[in-house]
């Protein structure tokens, strides 16, 4: 699948081997600090040579690695292996001169993949466009429940390299993938894992959603348990029938409607698996509540469903789910409820960056007013709109790309109020919350899930949602 190179996963000599390392940055420099212990002779090659850039090499330059700045597209000589930082695009110069070379890429996943020792911990593996680091904080808080030694790694803050290398001993990981990590990951083999769901996204950097959607499914090569997919969603079902998988791996769906043998759902507001039960043909078990997931909106249930498959993939008790899903602290930004004010209910879903995760955002309100916009990265959002309008009882419009957002809204739902925001100076987020709760009435939603990256306006989607926070409070301060 994808990348065309070919890998074998036989251990890796390091010893006076010639490993360059693709980028510096987070996965880079302990990438190199590694295979330098291991007796590598590295070289890392990085595209910038700015201040933080230098800094880096100098820390590395001490320890007697070779780097070279500003130049991240020529192979250097005798290269016997590469690491890439995850972000580092496929047709890259670099890439096609190993390729041509016959030279292995690799990513720090894949590294850290070959470093495990003989009695490492076992991986449970989560992707998909939207969901994944929810659905891996909810795992690690369930295998916890278990009595499990766990962490959540991955894309997510912790390096799988430094869970794999460290100190700590753990039973099993919960590693949230990303497709460009899966890209570069030719080897990784996963206990059991789930594709969350598939939308278009960094379409730039895979080249198309054929490539994007398998580099996604590489993460059920080589499953021993159960690929998890999403029933709602059949382009993750046929990720599963294309895997390569161990014999006696099992195909386990989840869903928000009743499930059906092999499958995990929810019954009356319970949350049941029919997969991992003595005859599933007839008996569920239940695992815990919905009113247990936080918050309770529908694409955090089927997170949670997701979540639990693979705890119980793994062979956890249903009591652990129950407890680890009322333990876990969903991150800010993520559909956080902010506050009510005069009867309206304020949702700060900051991190609902593209169409998809807005959608998800969206259908978990009756009547909503809608504070979207930012930068759309090429995004369209006719479908989203069309989808939502009947939902909507107004629409508030910030950032650069809003236009392309009110003609969606002038073609789909043309009855919506909208309020077109024209300024980005650090008071339009105040100004966007008060023309919403004008529009707003008792009961409603008033929700900012803006579909769009952030950094025309903000720093981050942190400092989007916090100035919606801080504004929505200076509303109910001023209301008290």
């Amino acid at each position: 699948m994808g990348s065309g190179q070919v890998t074998s996963s036989e251990p890796f000599d390091f010893q006076g081997k010639h490993v360059t390392v693709a980028g510096l940055g987070v996965s880079g420099v302990p990438a190199a600090k590694v295979l330098h212990g291991l007796g590598a002779r590295v070289t890392v090659v990085n595209d910038g040579a700015d201040e933080r850039a230098r800094a880096q090499a100098a820390e590395l330059e001490a320890l007697g690695i070779t780097v070279r700045l500003g130049d991240g597209d020529t192979l250097p000589e005798g290269t016997e292996l590469i690491v890439t930082a995850p972000g580092w695009k496929p047709d890259k110069p670099l890439f096609t001169a190993a390729r041509d070379a016959g030279v292995e890429i690799w990513g720090d996943v894949e590294l850290a993949w070959r470093l495990r020792g003989p009695d490492a911990a076992i991986w449970l593996a989560v992707t998909g466009t939207n969901g994944k680091t929810t659905t891996v904080q909810m795992l690690a808080s369930i295998l916890k429940a278990a009595g499990l030694r766990t962490a959540a790694v991955g894309n997510i803050g912790v390096s799988v390299l430094d869970a794999v290398l460290g100190e700590e001993k753990y039973d099993v990981l919960a590693v949230e993938l990303s497709s460009y990590q899966l890209h570069w990951a030719p080897s990784l083999r996963a206990h059991s894992a789930a594709v969350l769901n598939l939308a278009p996204d960094h379409l730039d950097w895979h080249g198309s959603m054929e490539a994007y959607a398998a580099d996604k499914g590489r993460i059920y090569e080589g499953n021993r348990v159960a690929c998890v997919y999403n029933v709602a969603d059949k382009a993750t079902e046929d990720l599963v029938r294309e895997a390569d998988v161990e014999e006696g791996c099992r195909a386990i769906g989840f869903t928000l409607g009743t499930p059906g043998p092999s499958q995990l759902g929810v019954v009356e507001g319970i949350l049941v698996d029919r997969a991992f039960v003595e005859n599933r043909q007839k008996n569920a078990q239940e695992l815990a509540e919905v009113a247990d997931v936080r918050p309770p909106a529908p694409h955090n249930i089927a997170n949670a469903l997701a979540a639990a498959a693979l705890a119980r993939a793994y062979g956890v008790p249903a009591r652990a789910v129950r407890d680890g899903l009322r333990a876990f602290t969903p991150d800010a930004h993520r559909i956080a409820h902010v506050a009510d004010v005069d009867g309206v209910a304020y949702v700060d879903d900051s991190k609902a960056t593209n169409t998809h995760a807005a959608e998800a955002s969206l259908a978990a309100y009756e009547s909503i007013v809608w504070i979207a916009g930012g930068l759309a990265k090429g995004a369209v959002f006719d479908e989203l709109v069309a989808k939502a309008a009947k939902r909507l009882r107004g629409a508030v419009l910030i950032g650069a790309d809003r236009a392309l957002i009110r003609e969606a809204l002038a073609r789909h739902a043309p009855e919506v109020p909208v309020v077109d925001l024209d300024r980005t100076d650090t008071g339009a987020m105040r100004a966007a919350v008060h023309e919403a709760r004008r529009l707003a009435q008792a009961g409603d939603t008033v929700l900012l899930a803006p579909a769009c990256a952030s950094m025309d306006m903000f720093a981050d989607y942190n400092k989007r949602g916090d100035a919606f926070a801080d504004a929505v409070r200076e509303l109910g301060s001023v209301e008290g």
